[in-house]
């Protein structure tokens, strides 16, 4: 073997410095220092590879094929772009120690020497110094980020990148897609697999113009992104975001509830309309559809039993004709719209914001005794990290609330939404594609059970009490307020795209 060949090692932490002017300058200054020490360069090697860590794979071919005796030498730029950990570091130095020559272009350094050898390792020690220090400045500019609400990574399926130091916006043409997804597995018309291939015929594609997996799918279910939380699974901690949501809480943890049922079927083989939704009045089953001579019959199953069977036309014969009555006369709408005037005007702000006010100072106090608890060591940090957890989602909540309670125009809209909703739930339901139908349902009516051939449906309680309901949107008090909201908004969200699509 010529003493004189050698190998020559250029490497820039990522793919996207690669592609700038680095590599190029690596390979001027190790060209020149060859040819004035006269070495002949056999191979070059190229990485583009952080060197924070172990396993580079061209770094290793290239120690690998130096113990084998296939060139005499090595020659890199700098000390850095050889190792910045004390373990590549040390084969560096096993490879001296073997009588292969290391040179350094930029630095004129004899590794043989005692002296030379103390100075590589003090720039060594610097460069592993220089990686430790950028990553803890890098977690504390995230975490910065983080408390901001901002997410100062990739944005997930559904959402844009704005730029750094900015919220994620949702996607126009992946978020719908989203929503759906939320929605029809919400409507237990789908297991997952279902829904994946629901998802793929209506058009949900990912970034690289593919149909989305079940991974993929998986992944946008569980994700707290999507109703304005920001979660960091490896550190287990989350965080309030400032980006618009996707969906409610209230959807999102409706369809963890189902994903963590065991007793909820996973597999839909027929995927039929009001499936599970009727019980049977006699033996309290749920029905499930069949499909006979072209039509859906709702049966029971159980032997023995005197429910037959009903025809899902006349299932929604009934639902139309029990919305129809919840039809409001023009004269209750009138007087319904002043009294909704006149007690938004009058609504006292001061009492719904100091209760807000002092529920927050209680979470205050108890973040404080816990913080108290943790330092006495009277609990440990992972118990700490979840009851913070716990407080920030509460506070989180309230927060939201007392942006709410001083906004009476955004109250206001609510209260006339729902009015729209009572006038218009009939032609809603009629022009409504399948799910939506079956959500209606579901919102708008408590007892939905079959006996014999006769359907009996009863309206919940928010929908029939339009009075108390409208006083409990307007700020009037209620024991059920945050019972009739909840299921007010959920209802007044399903029905948000018929609403516009007709505005």
């Amino acid at each position: 073997m010529n003493p004189k060949t050698c190998f020559a090692y250029t490497r820039v932490s990522t793919v996207k410095q690669g592609d700038g002017v680095s590599l190029e300058a690596q390979r001027e200054a190790i060209g020149i220092f060859a040819q004035k020490n006269n070495l002949t360069i056999t191979d070059w090697f190229e990485e583009k590879e952080t060197a924070a860590k172990r396993g580079r794979p061209i770094f290793d071919t290239v120690v690998k094929s130096l113990q084998s005796g296939k060139a005499a030498g090595l020659i890199v730029h700098k000390i850095d772009r050889s190792a910045r950990n004390f373990a590549d570091w040390a084969r560096i130095g096993d490879l001296v120690d073997n009588g292969i020559d290391v040179h350094f272009a930029h630095e004129s350094l004899d590794l043989r020497s005692r002296g030379g050898r103390l100075t590589a390792d003090i720039q060594a020690v610097i460069a592993a110094d220089y990686v430790r220090n950028l990553r803890e400045e890098t977690i504390k500019g995230i975490e910065g980020r983080l408390k901001q609400g901002l997410f100062p990574f990739g944005a997930p399926i559904g959402y844009l990148n704005t730029g750094p130091g900015k919220a994620k916006t949702p996607d126009p043409m992946r978020a719908p897609f989203v929503r759906q997804a939320f929605e029809l597995y919400a409507s237990q018309q789908f297991s997952l697999r279902g829904l994946v291939c629901e998802l793929e015929k209506r058009g949900l594609r990912n970034r690289h113009g593919k149909p989305v997996t079940k991974y993929g799918v998986e992944n946008i279910l569980k994700n707290r992104f999507y109703y304005g939380t920001i979660y960091l699974k490896r550190a287990d901690r989350m965080y309030n975001g400032i980006h618009e949501p996707i969906v409610t809480k209230a959807l999102f943890d409706r369809v963890q509830a189902l994903k963590g049922d065991r007793h909820h079927k996973k597999q839909v083989v027929h995927n039929h309309r009001y499936r599970r939704l009727f019980s049977c009045a006699l033996c309290n089953r749920r029905l499930y559809g069949e499909v006979q001579k072209g039509h859906v019959y709702m049966r029971c199953q159980t032997k023995g039993c005197p429910t037959t069977t009903i025809r899902q036309d006349r299932i929604e014969a009934k639902i139309s004709s029990a919305l129809l009555g919840l039809r409001l006369p023009k004269r209750d709408d009138e007087n319904l719209k002043a009294q909704m005037r006149k007690r938004i005007e009058q609504r006292n702000e001061a009492s719904d914001l100091k209760a807000i006010q002092l529920q927050l100072h209680q979470l205050d106090l108890r973040e404080h005794q816990l913080t108290d608890a943790l330092i006495e060591r009277l609990i440990d940090k992972r118990t700490f990290q979840s009851r913070k957890d716990q407080i920030d989602n509460d506070r989180q909540d309230l927060e939201k609330n007392l942006k709410e309670s001083g906004n009476i125009a955004k109250d206001q809209r609510t209260a006339e939404r729902f009015l729209e909703l009572i006038k218009s739930l009939y032609f809603t339901y009629q022009i409504a594609d399948s799910a939506k139908k079956r959500r209606i349902t579901e919102i708008m009516f408590s007892n939905r059970s079959i006996s014999g051939k006769n359907l009996c449906l009863t309206p919940q309680n928010w929908c029939v009490q339009v009075d108390d309901t409208m006083g409990v949107l307007c700020g009037g008090p209620d024991r059920t307020t945050s019972r009739i909201k909840e299921r007010v908004r959920e209802a007044l969200e399903v029905l948000d795209d018929d609403w516009n699509s007709r505005s």
